[in-house]
């Protein structure tokens, strides 16, 4: 088991813990699965509302991801305060973990993810962004952890599947500039980091501890680059607003929600590989709302990452044990 942040508790440490039955790892490991479709239909679904924001509405892009953070702060933070207090405490020695995690896991996400979209289009930026899959299998492989066959199968088939998926490459995007191309492909690197370190945090605090934290810090960094009162005075309207409510709620808050209590079950890899339904979910509902069809090649893509989820569900992951938060 990797190491947690600093101060992890004493089970995670040394005493031996009981260890789950199969049949409680397999329900552990189907619900993983379930959770984090559960959330990658959500950022496939909320991605077409995310693009008309961007196109129609003419809305710079971090200030859509500034105000999508600090809402699902909003909105979480009253909320354990009054519910689950011994949520928002933290160790001291934890804050280096969370101040990391905040800013190049879930700022560094979303910043990236969203300007690869602004500049070289959806679909290129949902594959530069889904080839974290393959970092995470590398990582792996190098610190010496048994890496599968089919894992190394379901990892090929969902990049191949995602680039057909995505396949119509936007031709503005051909003349992007460099520091362009290295943010996209940064995206990938900062979610495989962002689902790897996310793991440490989750084997000693609650996916809703990490989530209001980590969510906190990134909007307040987000924040300094686009200060509050410079989107007030934009003078946005009642739909304007009603639209980044909904992309705090349903594509922020509930969708990280569930991935983080999906990851919590899943390894890593697995995780991120089911992840990868995302593109098809958003080229269906794409289908669904627009009347954009899909190609043939398309609908193989679609197969092909389907193949990928279920490959990666062949293997019972490594179930992380529940402790008790201590702060």
């Amino acid at each position: 088991m990797s190491a947690g942040p600093a101060g992890a508790s004493d089970e995670v440490r040394g005493t031996p813990l009981p260890c789950p039955s199969p049949g409680g790892s397999a329900r552990s490991a189907a619900r993983g699965r379930l959770l984090v479709f559960g959330a990658t239909f959500l950022w496939g679904t909320s991605a077409t509302l995310a693009r008309f924001v961007f196109q129609r509405r003419q809305i710079p892009v971090l200030t859509v991801v500034e105000l999508r953070l600090l809402i699902s702060v909003a909105l979480l933070a009253p909320w354990l305060a009054l519910r689950r207090p011994q949520s928002l405490r933290v160790a001291r020695r934890d804050w280096g973990y969370f101040l990391i995690l905040g800013l190049c896991g879930v700022a560094a996400v979303q910043g990236s993810y969203y300007h690869s979209i602004s500049v070289l289009g959806v679909g290129l930026a949902i594959l530069l962004q889904y080839l974290a899959p393959v970092l995470i299998v590398i990582y792996d492989a190098i610190r010496g952890k048994p890496v599968h066959s089919h894992t190394l199968i379901a990892v090929v088939a969902a990049v191949a599947g995602t680039a057909l998926v995505v396949g119509n490459l936007d031709p503005a995007a051909i003349h992007a500039r460099a520091v362009d191309w290295v943010i996209g492909f940064g995206s990938a690197f900062a979610f495989a980091f962002y689902v790897v370190f996310s793991k440490r945090g989750l084997e000693r605090y609650s996916p809703e501890t990490v989530l209001v934290h980590t969510f906190a810090i990134a909007g307040f960094f987000w924040a300094v680059v686009t200060p509050p009162w410079r989107i007030l005075a934009a003078g946005y309207d009642g739909a304007a607003w009603l639209m980044f409510l909904a992309l705090g709620v349903f594509s922020t808050l509930v969708p990280f929600s569930l991935f983080y209590a999906g990851l919590k079950r899943l390894s890593a890899s697995d995780a991120s590989i089911v992840a990868t339904l995302e593109p098809v979910v958003a080229v269906f509902a794409a289908a669904t709302l627009l009347g954009e069809w899909l190609r043939p090649l398309e609908w193989l893509g679609a197969a092909l990452v389907l193949l990928a989820a279920g490959i990666a569900s062949l293997r019972v992951p490594e179930a992380l044990p529940a402790h008790p938060e201590r702060g």
